[in-house]
C-alpha cells in the first residue's frame, strides 16, 4: 500500500478533486489518501473563530455564509448524480449548522480548534462521497478516531499504530482509504492538530504506522528546485536527496515541506516522494535513505535572522562560560541556528526577536554584546562531508563580494551556513547558483 498526501492547492477546486480521485485510481493497488482542506477554507475557519474570540457573531455569520455559498456551488459541479447532490448538500447544511452553534457559547482555543477541524472533514467526506459515485471501492476514517497527540503534544505513534490497525481491521476491505491531515485528538481527548508539517506530518506518520512501501506528497511544485525559484532563475528540481539534506533544506526555505514531518518516514525507512499535481508526469523528488556521493544538491535561504554576538575576556580558558549562555536562550525558549566561537567571543543567530531584548539584557551579565538585524542565512546542502576537497572552497569563492556575517561548516555532513544580510540575499543566491549548478 501507498500513502498518498493532497494538499489544499491540490484540492481547491471540483475539478482539481476529480484529477486528484484519477490520480489516485492509476496506481493500480490499494492507496491510502490524505487529505487537507480545501484552499482558501482554513484561512475562513481561522477568521471565524477570530470574529468569535471578538465577540463578533454577525462577523463570523457572514463569513460562515460565503464559505456555504461557495461549498454549495462545488456540489452542481463535482457530481453528476442527483441523488449524490442531496446527500453532499445535506452534509454541508449540517456542518454549517455546527458552525453556527459556536456564536450562542462561550469561544476558548478548544472551541477554535474544533472550528479549524471542519475544513479536512468536508474535504474528505466530500472526496469520498465523488469516488464512491464513480465506482470506486473507497472508505472514509476519521482521523480523530486513530491520530493523537500525547501530553507533551508529539505524536503518540504507538497509540496511533495500534489504533489505526484496529481500525483497519473494522473496516471492509477497499481500494481506496480517505482520512484527514492535520487534525487529532490531544492526550485529553480533546480535537487538536499536529501544527508542525500538518498534513504532511499526518502522511508520515500513517506511513510509519502500516509499513507502506511508498509516501507521496502531492502540491504545485514539481519536488525540491536547488535554489529559490522566486529569486533565481532557471532553477531545477532535484530527483534524488537522503532524509538529513531534505531536513536541512525544509529547515532553512524550502517551504515545500516541513523539516520535521518526515521524521517518521525517515525512521521506519521509507521512501518520501515529492509530486506536482498539476504535472503528475513529473519525476518530482524522492528522499529516502540513500546519499549521493559527491554532489552539492541544493541552496536555500532564510530570512528574519538575527546575529548576537557576546565578546568577554573571561571566556577565555573559562569552563561553563558557553553553557550560561546557552541557558539563557533556553529559558526564554529561542532556538539557536547557527554558532561560531572564538577564544574571547561566541556569535549565534536566532530567527525568533520575541524575546530579543531580555536575552541581550541577560547577556550582558557576561560581556559587550552586540545584534546585528535583518539578516540570512544562506544553505548550501549535498554530501558535504570534509574529505570531499574543496567543495567548501568553492561555496566561499562563489561569495568572494559579498559580505559573509559567519561560517558554520563541520557541524553536519550535509551543510555549510552562511549568514549574509538581507539586502545581499539575491546576490548570493544568484552567484552560488552559477558557480554551482551553471545556472
Amino acid at each position: 500500500m501507498i500513502v498518498m498526501k493532497f494538499g489544499g492547492t491540490s484540492v481547491g477546486t471540483p475539478q482539481r478533486m476529480k484529477d486528484v480521485a484519477r490520480l489516485v485510481v492509476r496506481q493500480g493497488r490499494p492507496v491510502f489518501v490524505v487529505l487537507s482542506a480545501m484552499s482558501g477554507t482554513t484561512n475562513s475557519l481561522v477568521e471565524i473563530a477570530d470574529y468569535l474570540y471578538k465577540k463578533n457573531p454577525d462577523g463570523a455569520h457572514e463569513v460562515i455564509n460565503q464559505l456555504e455559498a461557495k461549498y454549495m456551488g462545488h456540489v452542481s459541479e463535482l457530481y453528476a448524480k442527483e441523488e449524490t447532490r442531496q446527500q453532499v448538500q445535506l452534509l454541508l447544511k449540517d456542518e454549517f449548522q455546527y458552525l453556527r452553534s459556536f456564536t450562542k457559547e462561550l469561544f476558548t482555543s478548544f472551541e477554535e480548534k474544533a472550528i479549524v477541524a471542519q475544513g479536512e472533514i468536508i474535504s474528505t467526506n466530500m472526496m469520498v462521497a465523488y469516488m464512491q459515485e464513480q465506482g470506486i471501492n473507497a472508505h472514509l476514517l476519521s482521523a480523530l478516531d486513530f491520530m493523537r497527540t500525547d501530553k507533551n503534544g508529539e505524536p503518540d505513534t504507538v497509540y496511533i499504530k495500534e489504533k489505526l490497525q484496529q481500525t483497519l481491521d473494522d473496516v471492509p476491505a477497499a481500494q481506496v482509504y480517505l482520512t484527514q491531515g492535520f487534525i487529532c485528538r490531544n492526550a485529553y481527548g480533546e480535537i487538536d492538530n499536529l501544527q508542525r508539517g500538518g498534513s504532511d506530518y499526518t502522511a508520515s506518520l500513517i506511513g510509519a504506522a502500516i509499513q507502506a512501501d511508498e509516501i507521496q506528497i502531492w502540491t504545485d511544485i514539481d519536488g525540491m528546485h536547488n535554489n529559490d525559484p522566486r529569486v533565481v532563475a532557471n532553477t531545477q528540481p532535484v530527483h534524488q536527496l537522503c532524509f538529513e539534506e531534505a531536513a536541512e533544506l525544509a529547515y532553512f526555505g524550502a517551504k515545500i515541506l516541513h523539516p520535521t514531518c518526515i521524521q517518521p518516514a525517515k525512521y521506519a525507512g521509507i521512501p518520501v516522494r515529492l509530486l506536482n499535481t498539476m504535472n503528475p508526469e513529473a519525476e518530482g523528488t524522492t528522499i529516502s535513505s540513500l546519499t549521493e556521493r559527491g554532489k552539492i544538491k541544493a541552496v536555500a535561504a532564510k530570512d528574519n535572522i538575527t546575529a548576537i554576538k557576546i565578546k568577554s575576556s573571561r571566556m577565555l580558558l573559562a569552563t561553563g562560560f558557553l553553557r550560561k549562555v546557552f541557558e539563557i536562550f533556553e529559558s526564554y525558549q529561542t532556538p539557536i541556528d547557527m554558532v561560531c566561537t572564538s577564544e574571547v567571543g561566541v556569535s549565534m543567530s536566532i530567527d525568533n526577536q520575541t524575546h530579543l531584548a531580555e536575552i541581550v539584557d541577560e547577556l550582558k551579565k557576561y560581556g559587550t554584546v552586540s545584534v546585528d538585524k535583518d539578516m540570512c542565512i544562506i544553505c548550501i546542502v549535498g554530501d558535504l562531508d570534509w574529505g570531499n576537497l574543496g567543495f567548501e572552497t568553492l561555496a566561499t569563492k562563489a561569495l568572494k563580494d559579498i559580505p559573509v556575517r559567519m561560517i558554520s561548516y563541520g557541524g553536519s555532513n550535509y551543510n555549510i551556513s552562511y549568514l549574509v544580510r538581507r539586502q545581499d540575499k539575491q546576490r548570493a543566491l544568484q552567484a552560488l547558483s552559477q558557480t554551482l549548478f551553471g545556472n
